[in-house]
């Protein structure tokens, strides 16, 4: 099996709601794969059903042996009134000594807060928290579920890069269920716009132009996908005055 997890026509239903149906995606071992849908379109439970967290009625879930997982869950369960240092926080459930911790830190651009209050952190840190807890097990896929919500432009900004950038060092594939139906990170591989079943999936560029992801999702941005482009992505470039470069992923409008 050359991906690293499948879901295999599933459907999930919670007693007679059928939340899924029919769903069938694979991801490959690096690749970048973006599920967009409106609230209530199944795309939590499609994560917590790709870890096992919610059994699927039909179909089935296939999984390569030794799968290593790490998860950012949209919410965190833990008591923010209960007292606990980011350090303590990146040994729950499993215990990791100092020199992993600080690595862990170091990789997502919050080394030396290990003595932080993890009640004390921004938005954009804690996230940085999780995914730090996260690549602590070594994934082989990271799972993300809504990571930049709650984030303002410049936080979602650098929190894309900072993905771009873990894929890039440790080779994990990433699935991310993003809540911004209208920008998607540019080095997204596939996007896949999710409404209970897959109305539609493809390259960003293609998706962006679907007829189904404009009848899903509106003219929130004259109808079309705005890339999430970096700003450096040009900077090397100064004799381009004009940004849409044949490589760039540009915000384009319709």
């Amino acid at each position: 099996m050359s991906s690293l997890i499948a879901a295999d026509r599933i459907c999930v239903r919670f007693g007679e709601d059928e939340v899924l149906h029919d769903v069938s995606l694979q991801i490959s071992p690096g690749e970048i794969v973006t599920i967009l849908g409106p609230n209530g379109s199944g795309k939590s439970t499609l994560l917590r059903a790709l870890l096992g967290i919610v059994p699927v009625a039909e179909g089935r879930i296939l999984r390569q042996a030794g799968l290593r997982v790490g998860y950012v869950p949209q919410r965190l369960t833990i008591d923010r009134t209960m007292p606990i240092t980011v350090r303590r926080f990146l040994s729950l459930p499993v215990r990791v000594t100092d020199a992993e911790a600080d690595a862990a830190l170091v990789r997502v651009g919050m080394a030396g807060h290990g003595q932080d209050q993890m009640i004390a952190l921004s938005g954009g840190q804690l996230q940085r928290v999780l995914l730090a807890r996260a690549l602590l097990g070594k994934p082989q896929v990271l799972m993300l579920d809504e990571p930049t919500q709650g984030l303002d432009q410049p936080g979602e900004a650098a929190f894309y890069r900072l993905i771009e950038q873990v894929r890039r060092e440790t080779g994990a594939a990433v699935l991310m269920v993003s809540h911004d139906l209208h920008v998607v990170m540019a080095a997204s591989d596939r996007v896949i716009c999710l409404n209970g079943h897959i109305c539609c999936e493809g390259t960003p560029r293609v998706v962006s132009t679907a007829p189904e992801y404009r009848a899903l999702f509106g003219l929130g941005t004259q109808g079309a996908l705005a890339l999430y482009r970096h700003e450096h992505d040009h900077e090397h470039r100064p004799e381009d005055g004009h940004h849409h470069h044949p490589h760039d992923h540009g915000h384009h409008h319709a």
